[in-house]
């Protein structure tokens, strides 16, 4: 893979020294788009990295070409399911004994597959309903170097805009998810925190672990149903009931990241689901980030000064969590207030924003493509903030999918502000 991105990024490069700046552009477009299909082609015949990759890709886009990164998010798609023989043997490894002995009734027929494992239904000796989720074999073999694969590939074809030290920071901070996220048992102890923070919470529900049925690499849940996303939208949720869950959406992970200081970071719609009395579920905490006092006070700080409309400290603020680079141009007055005005837009006003007429996406598209290469290496996507603006980022998808009409401004002054409110 490596040597045919660099014959083919080397060929582009004489190429262009005889075609006018159009046709170099569309050139180099269709070079990304190819160079992305390649490497989504050769991970994806990889034990395990089609899940890896879409992580990847979701967490790391903005360092990729457009064209490279949408080649790369076909790898967010669910995996075709492994047969029940292997799960079978799974389980037995893991367990120590058949499902037929563990449980009373467990379903060969997978209730959700995605690439590192798969889910299927079952019922306990108690009598209780239960999900399984079982690892496939030899994914946490295959993690090291595959990730190593896609880095170099990267690098290769010249397709990161940043720093080595910053592509060597971020795949550090992805690897070490990751293998967090392999780690079942890991995972268990991320349930048990999240359990007792949302002890007695009044919307927010969650599965309960069943520790004698989980191992490193099996983990075994009590059985809570909802709607999916996709179900909200149906009639049987009026505009009120969908206002309120995105509403709540933003609370629940607003204190998470500023209140308990460790945010679940997979927005992926499949790891919620939703009921019409406004109750929210959450599923899936392989993906935890902890964050630390020092990085939250550096937040808090930034979103006070943007929404009060202290721009001359916005730089300074930006270069304490990394997404400024230090040396590069500085951004005049009006680059931030153009940045406020767009970014800041649901959280400013305490009129409700309508995120189904929302065009935040295209404004900050239309203004990395202006200013894109003036202040090409002013700015870098910051390994410190990565998993909390993974959160940000897919969270807004789901208050457009929704078509969310609400102000977050109250919860914005009581969360990150600290104002008491009325």
């Amino acid at each position: 893979m490596s040597a045919n991105i660099a014959k083919n990024v080397a060929s582009h490069k004489v190429k262009g020294l005889f075609r006018d700046e159009e046709t170099h552009t569309q050139s180099q477009e269709q070079l990304y788009s190819d160079i992305g299909k390649q490497i989504a082609q050769t991970l994806g015949e990889m034990k395990g990295a089609v899940m890896k990759v879409g992580q990847i890709a979701s967490q790391v886009k903005d360092m990729l070409p457009d064209e490279v990164a949408s080649a790369l998010e076909v790898l967010q798609k669910e995996s075709p399911p492994m047969p029940y023989s292997m799960i079978r043997r799974q389980l037995i490894k893991a367990l120590g004994d058949t499902p037929e002995n563990l449980f009373a009734h467990f379903d060969e027929t997978p209730f959700a597959a995605a690439s590192i494992g798969q889910v299927h239904r079952a019922l306990t000796k108690d009598g209780e309903e239960c999900v399984v989720k079982i690892q496939y074999p030899g994914v946490k073999e295959s993690c090291d170097s595959d990730l190593k694969h896609l880095k170099r590939a990267l690098k290769l074809a010249g397709l990161v805009k940043v720093s080595a030290d910053v592509i060597d920071q971020t795949f550090e901070e992805i690897r070490r998810m990751l293998y967090e996220e392999l780690d079942y048992l890991h995972e268990a102890e991320n349930i048990k925190l999240f359990r007792e923070y949302y002890k007695d919470h009044p919307y927010i529900v969650m599965p309960e672990l069943i520790e004698s049925l989980s191992s490193e690499t099996v983990l075994t849940l009590t059985y809570v149903p909802g709607d999916s996303l996709q179900q909200v939208k149906q009639p049987e949720y009026s505009q009120d009931t969908i206002n309120l869950i995105g509403y709540r959406i933003f609370e629940t992970f607003g204190r998470q990241i500023y209140d308990l200081r460790a945010v679940h970071s997979d927005p992926h719609p499949g790891n919620f689901a939703f009921r019409p009395d406004g109750t929210i579920i959450l599923y899936d905490f392989g993906a935890v980030k902890l964050i630390p006092e020092e990085t939250i006070d550096k937040l808090r700080r930034l979103v006070t000064d943007a929404i009060e409309g202290r721009v001359d400290n916005l730089d300074s603020h930006l270069l304490s969590i990394g997404v400024r680079q230090q040396g590069g141009k500085q951004p005049d007055v009006e680059f931030y207030n153009e940045w406020i005005d767009i970014v800041m837009a649901p959280f400013k006003d305490y009129a409700p924003y309508d995120f189904s007429n929302s065009n935040l996406h295209r404004r900050v598209m239309g203004k990395l493509k202006r200013d894109g290469l003036k202040y090409i290496g002013s700015f870098q996507p910051s390994p410190e903030t990565m998993h909390v603006d993974r959160v940000i980022s897919g969270h807004y998808w789901t208050m457009v999918d929704l078509g969310v009409k609400v102000s977050f401004r109250p919860l914005v002054d009581e969360i990150v502000l600290q104002q008491k409110v009325a």
